[in-house]
């Protein structure tokens, strides 16, 4: 096996796992980014009686309280089956681009130009383009998990405008007041359908045809540069360590499983602050379109949706839930970085063992 598929299957299990553990706060942090909250002196353009969300723990026990487990977990299914071939395309790409890159660094060398390192710039390159080839093979599925996480939250907005439609209608005296018990009564005994993948498929297709399951593709391709910053941070950090703990003459040069988790933590973290805001706009244009009813929260594409945020519910809404999303996604890239690192070394060591014994076997 080629190390470039031992780390795309070492990422899939690292990824699959950090995903099983953080799921409720991503399932919270997505509802947080696509909740819309007016700017003071734009209610009339935002949906009515808005308010502004508790703490990030407040938000998990409401949505147990309310959905219970399948809440927090909702959507979970395509998202694991997303993560395994995203972690896993991502890595193995990765490390093709990265060996390729390697190998350039120690031609180069030869030649006499450069020390055979590859250089920061390089190391964007490289996870810009493995970047890339995953957000365009894997974006239906997030796709469908933005709409599973978001569905309830989307279903009670349309349900509090037809409400709202109602009220209004009564108070201009449209019919009278039993017509309106009896309206309302009918309202709240809807039942919604139980919203699963396939369920999620055709709502996309009948939205927007198979374009749809591209939707926020622009933003989406943009945020390469995320995991471009991670791993530029986390190649660059590991480096030195390895580098000083030579110097040192420490007598080893492996890193320990901790040593891997915060040095992805301190990656995760840069890269996500800095792009932040286009993943709000991301999961803006993936989620339901329909919440509110009002047009002026419909989206028709990246520009449109970054003027109308900016307009009617101000810069602030750009980092809507962004304490979420860093514990989140630094606690993810930690138990990924740590996790991957442990099933690479189980790889080598096995590989090892069995290169040792294959000769034996062969006899």
């Amino acid at each position: 096996m080629s190390n470039a598929v031992a780390n795309g299957l070492a990422g899939a299990g690292g990824g699959i796992i950090a995903q099983i553990v953080t799921y409720p706060l991503q399932t919270v942090n997505t509802r947080q980014q696509v909740k819309r909250v007016a700017k003071k002196g734009q209610a009339s353009s935002a949906q009515p009686s808005d308010h502004r969300p508790g703490s990030t723990l407040v938000q998990i026990f409401q949505v147990l309280k309310n959905e219970g487990w399948g809440g927090l977990y909702s959507g979970l299914r395509p998202s694991l089956l997303g993560t395994a071939a995203s972690m896993g395309i991502y890595y193995y790409f990765y490390q093709v681009f990265k060996n390729k890159a390697e190998a350039i660094a120690i031609a180069r060398r030869n030649e006499g130009r450069g020390n055979g390192t590859v250089g920061m710039l390089s190391w964007l390159v490289v996870a810009a383009i493995a970047g890339s080839l995953n957000v365009l093979l894997t974006n239906p599925i997030w796709i469908l998990v933005t709409r599973m996480q978001t569905h309830t939250q989307a279903e009670r907005k349309i349900m509090e405008a037809k409400r709202e439609a109602l009220l209004k209608e009564a108070s201009e005296g449209n019919f009278m007041g039993s017509t309106l018990q009896d309206k309302l009564a009918e309202l709240s005994s809807i039942k919604h359908r139980p919203y699963g993948t396939l369920h999620a498929a055709c709502e996309i297709y009948n939205e927007a045809g198979i374009t749809g399951f591209w939707k926020g593709i622009i933003p989406t391709l943009i945020m390469v540069c995320n995991p471009s910053i991670q791993f530029m941070i986390y190649e660059t950090s590991l480096k030195r360590l390895r580098a000083k703990r030579a110097t040192n003459k420490q007598g080893r040069s492996n890193v320990t499983a901790l040593e891997v988790f915060l040095l992805g933590a301190l990656a995760k973290l840069g890269a996500t602050i800095s792009t932040y805001p286009l993943l709000v706009v991301k999961s803006r244009l993936q989620a339901k379109q329909e919440i509110g009813g009002n047009v002026l929260l419909r989206y028709s594409g990246t520009l449109d949706a970054i003027m109308k945020m900016a307009r009617y519910e101000g810069l602030s809404s750009f980092y809507k839930g962004m304490s979420t999303k860093i514990v989140q996604s630094v606690l993810a890239a930690s138990i990924l970085f740590m996790v991957k690192e442990e099933f690479v070394k189980a790889y080598v060591a096995f590989a090892d063992k069995y290169q040792k014994i294959l000769p034996n076997l062969v006899k």
